[in-house]
């Protein structure tokens, strides 16, 4: 049994405790930790922290905003990181790394843009980035029978991941055209292993700071565990733990983590 997990911290440092509070209290069973949004540089990420607890680090940190990080109790190699030779104003955000797990799988994780609302700027990058994103997959397919990617895809699929669909309708997150462009994902092969064992069940793993939005459940799904359709059959799991995004103190990430259990021979 492989656990992996995606878990966006708005920022490592200020969610270091917490993160390692909430690992202790699972008693270290995530295997693969993948965090994104770390604000740190890679020469300020906590390393040692991690590896008292037993974990192995590769990290494409930025300064303020975006960044990644694989942390693995097991062997990692082949790290990849950012897109490879594309144009620079998409890979001068750092937002992707890939590596091969154990020599089981190749993992890629990934902080896809947060977007904006039409006419913004943002709105286009978002939509730049992902054309560039699926493009990349496409290859990374072709060279990987068994792939899981995870992270914050900043899209909600359709309706059953948003709390109110007539408040959210055409938001950021819930516009056609995003929501178009994670489909697209998909259709290069992948599954979306939360959808696919609870196809009906309605999850979140994201709420707003504002208005209590966690304690009435008020949020949106927008964190993801996909799979290649080889990988299909070892997924046992996937679980939202809210026990770090519902602590007061010290204050949480406003993402829950999510965890898939995979069998992997």
């Amino acid at each position: 049994m492989i656990k992996v997990c995606s878990y966006n911290v708005n920022s490592i440092k200020s969610r270091l405790l917490l993160l390692t509070d909430w690992l202790h209290k699972r008693n270290s069973d995530i295997d693969v930790l993948c965090l994104q949004e770390l604000k740190v540089t890679d020469d300020n990420f906590p390393y040692e922290e991690f590896q008292q607890l037993g974990y192995s680090c590769e990290v494409y940190g930025q300064k303020t905003y975006n960044g990644v990080a694989i942390c693995s109790k097991l062997p990692l190699s082949n790290a990849w990181k950012g897109f490879g030779t594309i144009a620079e104003h998409i890979n001068e955000q750092r937002r992707i790394i890939s590596v091969s797990v154990a020599d089981k799988f190749t993992l890629l994780n990934v902080y896809a843009p947060h977007g904006d609302e039409r006419g913004n700027p943002k709105y286009d990058y978002k939509l730049t980035w992902y054309e560039h994103f699926i493009s990349y997959l496409k290859d990374y397919l072709e060279a990987n029978d068994k792939l899981v990617i995870l992270g914050d895809f900043n899209i909600t699929r359709d309706d059953l991941d948003v709390y109110d669909e007539r408040a959210l309708r055409d938001t950021i997150g819930t516009m056609p055209e995003e929501r178009a462009l994670i489909e697209r994902v998909l259709q290069l092969g992948l599954i979306d292993t939360y959808r696919a064992l609870y196809p009906q069940r309605r999850q979140f793993t994201w709420w707003s700071y504002m208005g209590g939005a966690v304690w009435k459940d008020q949020g949106m799904r927008i964190d993801y565990i996909l799979v290649s359709k080889s990988l299909v059959s070892s997924i046992t799991e996937v679980e939202v733990d809210m026990w770090s995004r519902k602590k007061k103190t010290p204050k949480p990430s406003d993402h829950a983590p999510i965890i898939a259990s995979l069998i992997i021979d």
